[in-house]
């Protein structure tokens, strides 16, 4: 559902902060100088505002070391953006070289200074494809122009003019494009581009190459086609929107406002029709690949193979339980089914939440496959061969292999990330095809996000836990340290001089057994013998997870502690991580288990000695608003108040991909989206509730927020609404628009929960 609203880059702020922490530097020396005496009295600095605060999230981030890592030379070497430079670092020697810079650099043709959003290398690592001048459409896509680097000769050339997407073949010869839902290849050799397609006829009719609105945001199928890894063709998908209605929004500008119309399916809506078809780039002949299914099925992913003529495509019934596993010879269309996996819920193919693209992988040189499912009640790897016959379970236990970060065909080894220690824990791991020889790689507990060599020979592992900031290192695949890259020292040299609350870890047993991950954070200066209030910040959507052993740098949260708040989530039920029994003991039923645990978490924490049991307040955006209205309407009193952003109100406005993986069918399930929604429980309303949303929403449609108004008016009930019209999913469309909302979130949490009514005017000059 509803994912995060938009974030900000806080990074010009770190020179201000640096002259404000060497003030203060400067301050503490000359009190040690005149009054020795007054030392136990020194306090660490604290926040001046919010807006500090806020600025104060990057300091306690800190550094994650390269940026834009890109394995080049198949691992061998890997590229990073330092400055205005494009640097490699070969693992073996540790050599640092420049590989690319953009001084003096114009723009082919032009006087003009060349920039540049991203690139990317080509697959044999000759040459930089720079996207540039880019347009965003929707989360993940948008319209850009191409150029071409080559390292070695230092020419820069345009490959491509306002297409969508833009790759070049493995052997660097050809580029492929996607332009107006039409593909297209530009041949070096000739000089010449060629039209592949010509049967688009627009966003709300026929294109090919990219995701519809849908597809993207749910499958994250935003560049729609691929290369085959020996050059001869491009495999894509073709929608058909005509079947979908049409959604329109509008921000208000202007005397005549502009109506935005975009397709999108929700619940029981048709979808659109989608195909897969490969086109051989030398002759334009085009093969459409078509499965055994009918009627209104999903086509997810495409895969090419280790057979260069032969594409894995997946299959998705509408229902999103049965998935079927094809393979498609390119050249004649004959095809069969691999493999096939049903479940009682739903089969996931990706997460969103926790980076996984894909739950199946085809290693090069190699016929098997892996798939990766909760057949056992745990997600676990299992190995295929060609045939589709089942060769052996890798990973077995009570715990979830969380993500493939590598294979080694030649080795037989597996590189994954598991919660095998803790669902706190998110720790690498290896092991062999066969199952045999696990070995855990990490050595220090907490949080690491793997960034692996295609050869599996090194890998860039940032780690972090609750007592430790952001640690990144070069390892090699023995997990031994070739390079420490980032110690983040700065962070923990402001840590020494700023007021900071770490986040305490405990547990949550609930009425029904269930056992809860949770964190709180404290006040400065925490006095046992006080009673605070306290604020629990939510998500709580399927699949996601809120509550890792991961170092804390949310300048919001440490606002409130210094404020005199216990900041507390939780990990509820149907988040990630701790096993399909726990994920998804909330199928058809979203909102009820959610919503016990985070009351059972408010009721938990109400009976310590320290906590103001009635003034506690819960808050969250999107999905975690959602939870946040229905915790108030399904268990009244636990909360004095509420702060619900871009929430959903009744799943049957939401689009369909994601609502009925978690919801079934609307006809197959009519009481469950009954009992799921706010508008049934308007009339329990006793808590102050905010409302915030924007009309320019293509997410969570403001129609939620506005049909929940009209049941709690309905009902007699009042609740407090802020309208953003010009922003999105989140509200927030620039940093001045985010630092007020966040100042209208805690003047709320202060009127509400502490009384104060003596509140700052935020119109006042500053």
């Amino acid at each position: 559902m509803p994912k995060c609203g938009k974030s900000f880059s806080l990074a010009k702020t770190d020179f201000i902060m640096k002259k404000l922490a060497a003030h203060h530097v400067l301050y503490v020396l000359l009190i040690l100088i005149v009054s020795p005496c007054c030392l136990k009295a020194q306090t660490k600095q604290e926040y001046a505002t919010l807006t500090d605060a806020i600025f104060a999230g990057s300091r306690l981030r800190g550094k994650s070391g390269p940026a834009s890592v890109n394995w080049i030379n198949d691992g061998q070497k890997y590229s990073y953006i330092s400055g205005d430079e494009i640097r490699s670092m070969e693992p073996a020697t540790l050599k640092d070289e420049l590989v690319f810079t953009n001084k003096g650099l114009t723009f082919p043709g032009t006087q003009k200074a060349f920039a540049y959003e991203s690139f990317q290398w080509s697959h044999d690592s000759k040459h930089l494809v720079f996207k540039s001048n880019f347009r965003p459409i929707y989360r993940r896509s948008g319209v850009a122009d191409y150029y071409i680097y080559s390292p070695d000769t230092k020419q820069l050339k345009q490959a491509a003019k306002d297409a969508r997407s833009a790759e070049l073949s493995p052997d660097g010869k050809k580029v492929g494009m996607e332009r107006n839902g039409n593909m297209y290849v530009y041949d070096f050799a000739t000089a010449k581009e060629k039209q592949l397609t010509n049967d688009a006829t627009g966003e709300k009719g026929i294109f090919n190459g990219h995701g519809d609105w849908v597809y993207e945001e749910e499958l994250e199928v935003a560049k729609a086609w691929n290369w085959s890894p020996d050059n001869k063709f491009i495999a894509f998908w073709q929608f058909d929107e005509r079947p979908v209605p049409d959604f329109q929004m509008t921000n208000y500008e202007g005397y005549h406002p502009n109506n935005v119309h975009i397709t999108i399916p929700l619940v029981g809506d048709a979808n659109p029709k989608v195909k897969i078809g490969v086109i051989d780039v030398n002759t334009g002949k085009k093969v459409w690949l078509a499965p055994d299914e009918k009627g209104d099925f999903y086509i997810p992913r495409i895969y090419w193979t280790s057979d260069p003529d032969v594409l894995a495509m997946m299959t998705l019934n509408r229902a999103q339980n049965d998935m079927k596993l094809y393979f498609f010879n390119v050249k004649t269309g004959a095809h069969h089914v691999v493999m096939e996996e049903k479940n009682s819920t739903w089969v996931a193919i990706s997460n969103f939440y926790t980076n996984v693209n894909d739950m199946v992988y085809f290693p090069e040189r190699s016929r098997e496959f892996f798939w990766v499912s909760d057949r056992s009640g745990y997600y676990h790897i299992y190995r295929y061969g060609y045939d589709g016959k089942l060769l052996n379970q890798v990973t077995k236990g009570d715990w979830d292999m969380i993500k493939v970060t590598g294979i080694n065909a030649q080795t037989k080894n597996i590189y994954y990330l598991s919660a095998e220690t803790s669902g706190l824990n998110q720790e690498l791991y290896t092991i062999k095809f066969d199952g045999s020889g696990k070995t855990k790689l990490s050595d220090a507990e907490g949080f690491h996000d793997i960034d692996m060599s295609p050869d599996t020979r090194y890998y860039i592992d940032k780690h972090s836990n609750i007592n430790t900031p952001m640690q990144v290192a070069l390892c090699n695949a023995q997990g031994k340290t070739l390079k420490t890259l980032e110690d983040n020292r700065a962070v923990s040299a402001y840590l020494e001089m700023h007021a900071y609350s770490a986040p305490e870890l405990f547990k949550v047993k609930t009425s029904d057994g269930a056992s809860l991950d949770a964190y709180m954070i404290k006040p400065f200066n925490f006095n046992p013998d006080k009673k605070y209030p306290v604020v629990m910040t939510v998500y709580g959507g399927p699949e996601s997870h809120d509550v890792f052993n991961q170092f804390s740098a949310s300048g919001w949260q440490q606002w409130l502690a210094q404020n005199g708040y216990i900041v507390v989530d939780v990990n509820n039920r149907g988040i990630a991580n701790y096993g399909s029994a726990f994920l998804k003991i909330g199928y058809k039923q979203l909102g009820k288990y959610e919503s016990n645990d985070f009351a059972e978490t408010a009721q938990y924490m109400g009976a310590l000695p320290f906590v103001d049991k009635a003034n506690m307040a819960i808050m969250g955006t999107s999905y975690g608003g959602y939870s946040t209205v229905f915790t108030l309407l399904t268990h009244p009193g636990v909360f004095k108040a509420g702060i619900a952003n871009s929430a959903g109100s009744d799943w049957r406005l939401y689009d369909d991909i994601y609502t009925e993986r978690y919801m079934g069918l609307k006809n197959e399930n009519a009481a469950g989206y009954d009992k799921s929604s706010t508008l049934t429980y308007a009339k329990n309303l006793q808590d102050h509730l905010l409302l915030i949303h924007s009309m320019s929403d293509d997410n969570v449609h403001p129609a939620n927020t506005m049909q929940l108004l009209t049941a709690l008016t309905a009902a007699g009930k009042d609740a407090d609404l802020r309208i953003y019209p010009m922003g999105a999913h989140g509200a927030a469309y620039d940093l001045a628009s985010f630092v007020l909302i966040e100042n209208i979130y805690f003047q709320y949490l202060e009127k509400y929960l502490k009384g104060n009514n003596n509140l700052p005017n935020l119109n006042a000059k500053k």
